[in-house]
């Protein structure tokens, strides 16, 4: 089964790469990529791979959906929503927004993977526990695959108690402060050398470069992928400090 995906630090990349070989040797395109629209326009079953945040899909992911909603009518979609810890139904909200669009959601497969949040020092784990956390996903999603293959779609994070944990678990506490911080994003002019990785690396081409220094001019879609990948420590969105840089090629 081909895959298609939104990754920021590289979990959900390599779950969505993971399960279309598992599945059958299908390939696994970042919507980030032209030929993902072609992935999906000649594609009438695929997995459609996000991370979560605050129990939400990221708003990347549904502008991607929007911008081919007449390529979704009439496929079949299984749906794979990576998270740190809680979402709920992180794979109902995708579900939702595409049988909107006229797509058939054939099941769900919620993956813990090791969180993406670096300035938050609450949240951090050691390194031997990011490697279990990784090992356990990657047999979970190679039983599904072998589920699937068998008739068997897993359902995760689409019943309707996944969409009231989902909503009352984070949603309505966070919704707002989630959408808040889409304008937060934090650059230390001070501290940026100018190396414009981020420029380069936002996916949402929120970042520009002038005189020589980042600086934020748009809206973030919460990847965090800029601060985990800046050489100086110098960006920041929920706190104040990087306490640790988290991308999955570290582990």
């Amino acid at each position: 089964m081909n895959g298609i995906y939104f990754s920021g630090t590289g979990n959900t990349r390599h779950c969505v790469a993971l399960f279309a070989s598992a599945s059958g040797n299908g390939r696994a395109v970042s919507i980030e990529n032209p030929e993902a629209c072609t992935l999906l326009h000649d594609s009438a079953e695929f997995v459609l791979g996000y991370p979560v945040y605050f129990s939400n899909i990221p708003s990347i992911v549904v502008h991607f959906l929007q911008d081919n909603a007449e390529s979704l009518k009439g496929k079949r979609v299984f749906i794979i929503a990576t998270m740190g810890l809680f979402s709920g139904d992180g794979a109902g909200c995708g579900a939702r927004l595409l049988r909107k669009y006229g797509a058939s959601v054939t099941g769900g497969l919620h993956l813990v993977m090791p969180d993406c949040i670096g300035d938050v020092k609450l949240l951090k784990h050691s390194t031997d526990e990011n490697k279990k956390t990784i090992k356990q996903a990657e047999q979970k999603i190679r039983n599904a695959a072998v589920s699937i293959q068998n008739g068997t779609y897993p359902q995760e994070g689409l019943h309707f108690y996944n969409h009231v944990a989902g909503l009352f678990g984070q949603r309505l506490w966070y919704l707002a402060k989630a959408k808040a911080l889409t304008k937060k994003l934090s650059i230390d002019s001070t501290a940026c050398a100018g190396c414009g990785l981020c420029v380069n690396r936002c996916p949402m081409k929120a970042i520009i470069m002038k005189d020589h220094k980042a600086f934020f001019t748009g809206t973030c879609t919460l990847c965090y992928r800029c601060i985990n990948s800046c050489p100086q420590k110098a960006i920041t969105l929920i706190g104040k400090k990087v306490y640790e840089q988290c991308l999955f090629e570290k582990y």
